[in-house]
């Protein structure tokens, strides 16, 4: 991750998932690859017609479900949409990097197959504890010095982080200030467990449920500059149904 930046756009670049590995072709049904003109978020698939991201992911034009490895010619499992329209949210703030969430309206909806399902949203939020273990997916970069995107989709376990120890001087010392909206998860103080370029906009999932979408970072992989992650809190689960609801597709 970059200082300051998005996942997305750090300068030591990436390949994918820090420290993770290979999942099983097509066990996260739900995992979308966004394009503008080259792959470069992912995503979460939340109904047949939407996909939750991160509103720093610009210019969303296509949408990849049933992806496993980007190269390979995966036809019989694939469904590809165009973005029928992009809502980020209103209150999203590039600079404090809060409200970091978007949602993208397919052109038409999905067929549901074993590549490609969609992530129900909780009914209720929880924020996981700090010491809890998580995991994140995506087909971001793997190491800091490489330009490039994971071929295939990779997923780690990332340990939340306490919010205030997060906003310690050691940590990201209130640059950006890490707000009630985020949680702050990579490495357990052992290992290196973090996502990176290109991972932005993909989940955090804990027990099992959605609790929030890969946000930003500085560099990648280094053990007191976590990744940080929208929070999908009750007001913002909110957000994502009202508007889902008035917008619904023709």
């Amino acid at each position: 991750m970059k200082v300051e930046l998005p996942h997305l756009e750090k300068t030591k670049l990436s390949i994918s998932i820090i420290g993770g590995n290979e999942v099983q072709p097509h066990s996260l049904p739900y995992m979308a690859l966004l394009e503008s003109d080259k792959p470069i978020c992912g995503g979460v698939l939340i109904d047949q017609a939407w996909v939750l991201t991160a509103a720093h992911c610009p210019s969303i034009k296509k949408v990849l479900l049933g992806v496993h490895s980007i190269k390979a010619d995966e036809k019989d499992f694939r469904q590809v949409r165009k973005v029928k329209k992009s809502l980020p949210h209103p209150c999203y703030d590039g600079t404090d990097k809060v409200n970091d969430l978007m949602l993208l309206k397919l052109d038409k909806k999905v067929k549901k197959t074993k590549a490609v399902n969609w992530l129900t949203l909780p009914k209720t939020s929880k924020e996981p504890k700090a010491g809890s273990v998580c995991v994140v997916a995506g087909w971001g970069t793997t190491k800091n010095n490489v330009n490039r995107m994971s071929d295939v989709l990779r997923s780690v376990n990332v340990t939340v982080i306490d919010r205030v120890m997060c906003n310690s001087a050691d940590y990201y010392s209130l640059n950006p200030v890490i707000t009630s909206s985020m949680i702050c998860a990579g490495s357990n103080g052992r290992n290196t467990a973090d996502t990176c370029q290109g991972d932005s906009g993909g989940p955090l999932m804990c027990n099992g449920v959605l609790a929030g979408i890969t946000s930003f970072g500085r560099m990648c992989g280094l053990i007191k500059k976590p990744g940080v992650y929208s929070f999908l809190s009750e007001k913002q689960l909110k957000w994502i149904k009202n508007t889902m609801k008035g917008s619904k597709i023709e």
